[in-house]
């Protein structure tokens, strides 16, 4: 099982270099991790053993019933769910067909590694176009100044080529908080267009799948049966024709065991509850970065917690002169730069700008 999950070990290491927030690692951090793992899971099936196993009375051999059934599907019967147990069918979903009946095939289990790993695949993409539009730049202005032990004179050199940068760059940096809140907004058009999907791969029983589950234990006993095994069922029908040995087509009915359900079940129970919890998650954090960039006191208040040491007279002065693109720089070097170096990064750029206007000097 270690060597099973050692591929992931690089997706949930720590990185030292922060350009995002935490919102936005849930997405790429941690459900990815969780949904390669989900998908690595369902594929091994030499720990939960035979995906599918297939009952018979007929001469028909069990390996090819098995094969059958799994590449051609089961079905379960729809007038069944709402008859007894054990007087009337021997499981919910399982009976006789009879012609006319409605019947619902079950063929998502055979694909639900492949949509597990797409959907990990579309969870990184706002982390990938983020990445490439950033291009390092963070990284690149750190220059050793997260480092709390530097020698006084690399110190003094960095420091200063950091605030020249700064203050060449300043209030040219829209395109930059423009870019990162667009990956905000791909993180949730993501999560809501999977919830989507994933409601359209089980047939329309997603959406309320998680409320199905919280409400089973209130249901009347008469009726009861988990909803889980609705969407996943762990036995249900398959039909296998042949011909007999007068050349005349013969059919078998089959009683199938679905082991794969009961490992796909728990999938989709978090899956449902996690999904709900980030999309809300990820929404909040797209508003709050309308809330900053409209407040100058949500930026101060946001950026105060980071700043550590540094003087809030040095820090107003570079917030009422930057626009919302120099403070996200700000903010990022903040979360990067040592607490001390932070503190005299801010006295010295605060003494730079205070009193010039930068639109003219950007100009010039």
């Amino acid at each position: 099982m270690d060597k099973l999950f050692a591929s992931l070990k690089g997706a949930i290491k720590i990185k030292y270099i922060e350009i995002d927030n935490h919102a936005f690692r849930l997405h790429y951090r941690v459900t990815l991790p969780i949904l390669i793992a989900f998908s690595l899971l369902v594929t091994s099936r030499q720990y939960i053993g035979d995906p599918i196993s297939c009952i018979s009375k007929d001469d028909i051999p069990t390996r090819v019933l098995d094969t059958y059934c799994w590449i051609h599907s089961t079905f379960s019967v729809d007038t069944a769910w709402d008859k007894e147990v054990g007087l009337e069918i021997p499981y919910p979903g399982v009976d006789k067909y009879t012609p006319g009946e409605t019947r619902t095939y079950h063929a998502y289990y055979q694909w639900v590694c492949f949509v597990l790993f797409l959907q990990a695949i579309f969870f990184y993409v706002p982390r990938y176009f983020w990445k490439c539009m950033e291009s390092g730049r963070i990284k690149a202005m750190i220059l050793d100044l997260n480092n709390p032990v530097l020698g006084a004179d690399k110190k003094e050199s960095n420091m200063k080529l950091l605030v020249d940068y700064v203050v060449a760059t300043f209030n040219r940096n829209e395109n930059y908080i423009a870019l990162y809140s667009l990956a905000e907004a791909l993180n949730v058009i993501n999560v809501i267009g999977q919830m989507y999907l994933m409601d359209t791969f089980l047939g329309g029983t997603f959406s309320t799948y998680g409320s199905d589950v919280v409400k089973f234990s209130d249901w009347d006993w008469a009726v009861r049966y988990d909803p889980m095994i609705r969407v996943f069922p762990r036995l249900s029908k398959c039909t296998f024709h042949r011909y007999g040995s007068s050349g005349d087509v013969q059919k078998h009915d089959a009683m199938c065991i679905l082991p794969i359900n009961i490992i796909n079940e728990k999938i989709y129970v978090f899956l449902w509850f996690w999904y709900v919890v980030l999309a809300v998650v990820s929404c909040i954090a797209l508003v709050y970065r309308f809330l900053l960039y409209m407040s100058y006191e949500a930026r101060f208040k946001t950026l105060k917690p980071r700043a550590g040491l540094a003087k809030d007279e040095h820090i107003e002065i570079v917030l009422r002169k930057c626009k919302f693109g120099d403070w996200f720089i700000i903010y990022l070097l903040a979360k990067n730069l040592h607490s001390l170096h932070f503190k005299d990064f801010m006295s010295e750029l605060s003494r730079r700008i205070d009193g010039k206007h930068f639109n003219d000097i950007a100009e010039a």
